[in-house]
């Protein structure tokens, strides 16, 4: 299994945003084997962490292993616990087993999300080498023009570096609405809604509908179902 930067690898168990996690470095509470942490240091599901000398179990060894899709609600966070004690992913499925989710929604974004106890499908799917892409349907303030949503496809330039091309089809355009659907295989903060306002346009609601093939279809806002054997195999796939 490839090592991962202590601060985005516990960001994606949902331990703390990583931000926070870099803080508690600084402030040396976290270990990683009995030694204290470095905010460049890399870890993997093999390696002992104590936060404020809390042994934090990060493995699933020994676990069975669970793998849900979940239609992600507005204002609800893309994490496994909130120090603010607002309502998490997490809460929202039924298990005995510890999950996180891979990757995230922001607060007023929904739509497809998967959770689960499997490190290793984790990093596999979060690795920049697995070229998954994410659709989603897009309704925005405006129309937006033909030069525009070239752009879009093209690559745009935000500040933290040039997107890559998306594929954006047209569903409907007024001068007030245009509803579009864009398809995309990176995970930067906010991304859709900063390349809209790129182009000077404001995203007024997002839903992912589909993670690589794997779609939300009929699953309402909060609902989740456990995924197949052949949608797990799936993912493992990607990237081969």
């Amino acid at each position: 299994m490839e090592k991962m930067r202590i601060n985005k690898y516990l960001a994606g168990k949902g331990v703390a945003s990583r931000r926070e996690i870099d803080k508690l470095i600084e402030a040396k509470h976290v270990r990683v084997n009995g030694v204290l942490a470095t905010s460049g240091e890399k870890i993997s599901d093999e390696d002992i962490i104590e936060i404020r000398g809390r042994k934090l179990e990060l493995g699933d060894k020994g676990q069975k292993k669970v793998y849900f899709l979940l239609n992600k609600p507005l204002k609800v966070i893309s994490a496994s616990k909130d120090d603010r004690g607002r309502t998490t992913v997490v809460d929202l499925i039924e298990t005995d087993e510890r999950i996180f989710p891979i990757g995230r929604l922001d607060f007023e974004t929904g739509g497809a999300l998967i959770l689960t106890n499997d490190g290793d499908l984790f990093n596999k799917i979060i690795h920049p080498r697995t070229e998954v892409y994410k659709d989603y349907l897009a309704n925005i303030r405006g129309f937006v023009e033909d030069k525009n949503i070239e752009n879009l496809q093209n690559g745009l330039k935000l500040d933290d570096g040039i997107t890559l091309p998306a594929f954006v089809n047209i569903i409907s355009r007024s001068q007030n609405k245009s509803i579009l659907k864009i398809s995309i295989r990176e995970g930067r903060n906010r991304q859709i809604r900063r390349m809209f306002e790129a182009v000077g346009h404001r995203v007024e609601k997002l839903v992912r509908e589909k993670i690589g093939k794997i779609g939300i279809e009929n699953l309402k806002p909060g609902e989740y179902r456990e995924l197949t054997k052949k949608e797990v195999e799936y993912l493992y796939s990607l990237g081969e």
